[in-house]
């Protein structure tokens, strides 16, 4: 359907009933949606803290995929993972009910605020979309927000706000971005990755471009970053740059990092400073997504001291150098990274951290980035002191690259290749010592090993 035609749809209907509503980026859109009023449904295969909160609104949710879920609806959403095959969406084109993919309805959504940003880049999506929430929220902006990730500020993934402004994730994966007319449009960066869809860096600029090109107010762009300039050289719309060049529009100078662990910066805005920024979250990529996200505040009409203040207070998105617990003196956390630029940013901060030895235990994430990307990640996982190597997680794939976890680990000295997690907890658990850091790294599900990690080091301690 045309954007047109979807948006008088949605004008006229309202039952809405979502296929997958668990899912991270699922639920914010029910929740938006709820509170415009339309009656929300949906259904799942697996239960989770997601559900439970959208069952605590009280829209009804059904366990499981049925034909007869999707009585009465008047259109019906289901996320990517939901095939063609799915007995619900099968029934709605049976009966004649209008079915659209997640990515089309966040464009339907957005389209109803006035002032939509759109943050997008290759790493640091939800980290920046989550700083930029909550320097609006804690400012008073009152947006509403979707979250790739959960924000312990606002206890969730999602906000709801009562201005004409809202925040969003853009995903380049398959293109689902286009979908967006963003009035702020963010890029974070541009790197070679889902080149199984891509196949090549420079189709991935391509893509970019076109993004660009869809926004209809403003683009905030790193101003270091050469994939970046290079993609939106020709778009003739009004841009604002960060980063730590003395070409950008806000800038980062006297760089310090307080053992490792706390970024400092003082923030220049057109050469003059604006304030100084003291961030908990550890790392230099994290200087760029707190950079991105005061350009845009600022933009906005966010003071110096409200982004200040609100930067110092953000404490991380959930999996993003996560802290789980200390059990025994090892400290156990847990990091969404699954590219090898994510990888080398999240240890380099890590080993800067002043802990006696850092542990790597990376489930690497596709078969295609695996066998694409191998020689970078593993030039990442030398980083640390010691790395240890799960097996691939196929995710949407099958093995047709011929590549396994060991090809990996026989390029990364001293490494240790598990398959399974119960046999990399056994392992490190065994071996860690007190003041280490084991960090769990990839896009899967490797934080069930960290949670494993902590209850088996947490009987240790208490009985010894």
């Amino acid at each position: 359907m045309h954007y047109d035609s979807l948006m008088e749809l949605m004008d006229n209907i309202k039952r809405i009933h979502f296929i997958g509503i668990g899912g991270s980026g699922m639920c914010p859109i029910a929740e938006i949606l709820r509170a415009e009023d339309y009656e929300i449904s949906g259904s799942d295969m697996n239960e989770g803290e997601t559900l439970e909160r959208i069952k605590s609104y009280g829209i009804p949710v059904y366990m499981g995929h049925n034909k007869d879920n999707i009585k009465g609806a008047e259109l019906v959403v289901y996320s990517a993972a939901i095939k063609e095959t799915n007995p619900e969406r099968m029934e709605a084109a049976k009966l004649g009910i209008p079915c659209i993919e997640r990515s089309v309805m966040l464009g339907v959504v957005t389209r109803r605020y006035k002032r939509s940003i759109a943050v997008s880049g290759t790493h640091g999506k939800t980290t920046t979309t989550a700083m930029l929430s909550q320097i609006l929220i804690g400012s008073g902006f009152e947006p509403s927000a979707i979250i790739g990730g959960k924000l312990p500020f606002i206890g969730g993934n999602s906000y709801v706000g009562q201005s004409d402004i809202i925040v969003c994730e853009a995903c380049e994966y398959v293109d689902t971005f286009l979908e967006l007319n963003p009035f702020i449009s963010v890029i974070l960066n541009i790197d070679a990755d889902h080149l199984d869809y891509f196949k090549n860096l420079g189709n991935i600029k391509k893509s970019f471009n076109q993004f660009a090109s869809q926004t209809t107010g403003l683009l905030v762009i790193n101003g270091d970053d050469t994939n970046t300039l290079d993609a939106i050289k020709d778009v003739d719309i009004p841009k604002i740059s960060f980063g730590f060049g003395e070409n950008c529009d806000y800038r980062a100078i006297n760089e310090n990092a307080d053992k490792g662990i706390h970024e400092q910066f003082d923030l220049l805005y057109k050469g003059e400073k604006l304030t100084s920024i003291k961030l908990i979250v550890p790392g230099r990529h994290n200087i760029y997504n707190a950079l991105a996200a005061a350009a845009t505040a600022h933009y906005l009409g966010a003071t110096a001291n409200e982004i200040s203040d609100n930067l110092h207070k953000f404490g991380g998105v959930h999996r993003r150098f996560e802290i789980l617990g200390t059990p025994d003196g090892i400290t156990v956390a847990d990091d969404f990274a699954h590219h090898p630029t994510e990888l080398t940013a999240t240890l380099n901060a890590a080993m800067n951290m002043g802990f006696n030895r850092v542990w790597a235990v990376f489930q690497p994430h596709t078969f295609s980035r695996t066998a694409t990307l191998l020689d970078d990640f593993a030039e990442a996982l030398k980083i640390p002191d010691k790395a240890i190597i799960s097996e691939i997680l196929p995710v949407r794939e099958t093995n047709t690259y011929n590549i396994y976890s060991t090809d990996l680990g026989a390029k990364v000295p001293g490494s240790v290749c598990l398959d399974t997690f119960e046999e990399i907890t056994d392992y490190v658990c065994k071996n860690a010592k007190e003041g280490d850091l084991i960090l769990t790294m990839g896009g899967g599900n490797v934080y069930m090993c960290a949670n494993m990690i902590v209850k088996q080091l947490k009987f240790i301690e208490e009985n010894k």
